[in-house]
């Protein structure tokens, strides 16, 4: 699942009109590089989530005959359902026996997703600067959240990493779905989850990550992708 429906606020004044997916970076859109990533790693299905010019992604998707692949749309026109909610609204256009990769649209890097384990749900981290980082156990079990800047902290400390935007969504997971709301952000159920399931952390050595977030971020991202 590619999660392309936010608002891109960090990339305005380019996304007062068009979404956030289709910003381009050397020539073509955020969203081409992410599909392009899962395709040569062996993916077929993609769910991609829609909101903020939706109608563009969606006639995006179109004149290129879906990039040869299945690619089916979440529709969150009505309401933005962000990151949980997107995920439990998408799940009916997925094997529900399957885990599921989730990657943000605005997400470049280096990352082997062939790597990654999928018998439980599992945070791709790193060794990376950052203000909220991930908390793990001696295991790498996901235990807690810490912002550095503030000393918040949801669940317990461990040792900490920071999170890539892509993880595998697990089966095990989705009966606890039921008791959020239609609108939440993953992260907290995560943290929630973690109390009682297994959510273990991949930390991925040697990763090159860039955050095409903001207009800086923008700036450097064609040479990013050129050296990755």
């Amino acid at each position: 699942m590619i999660f392309a429906a936010g608002l891109g606020t960090r990339l305005k004044p380019l996304t007062d009109t068009m979404p956030k997916a289709l910003v381009p970076v050397g020539g073509q859109p955020l969203l081409w590089h992410v599909i392009m990533k899962l395709k040569k790693s062996g993916y077929e299905r993609i769910v991609v989530n829609v909101h903020h010019f939706a109608d563009q992604i969606i006639d995006y998707l179109r004149l290129n005959d879906n990039f040869g692949l299945d690619i089916r749309i979440s529709d969150e026109r009505e309401q933005l359902l962000e990151t949980g909610g997107g995920i439990k609204k998408a799940l009916p256009l997925f094997d529900p026996s399957e885990p599921i990769l989730i990657h943000n649209v605005d997400i470049l890097s280096n990352l082997d997703l062939n790597q990654l384990p999928t018998d439980a749900p599992v945070l791709v981290v790193s060794q990376r600067q950052t203000k909220r980082y991930l908390q793990f156990d001696d295991e790498q079990r996901l235990v807690g959240w810490k912002n550095i800047e503030t000393g918040e902290v949801k669940g317990r400390e461990g040792h900490s990493l920071a999170f890539s935007g892509i993880h595998v969504f697990h089966p095990s997971l989705v009966p606890l779905l039921s008791e959020w709301p239609d609108r939440f952000p993953i992260m907290d159920f995560y943290l929630s989850a973690c109390a009682t399931h297994l959510i273990k952390g991949f930390e991925a050595i040697d990763l090159r990550l860039m955050d095409v977030g903001k207009m800086d971020t923008l700036d450097q991202a064609e040479n990013f992708i050129n050296n990755i």
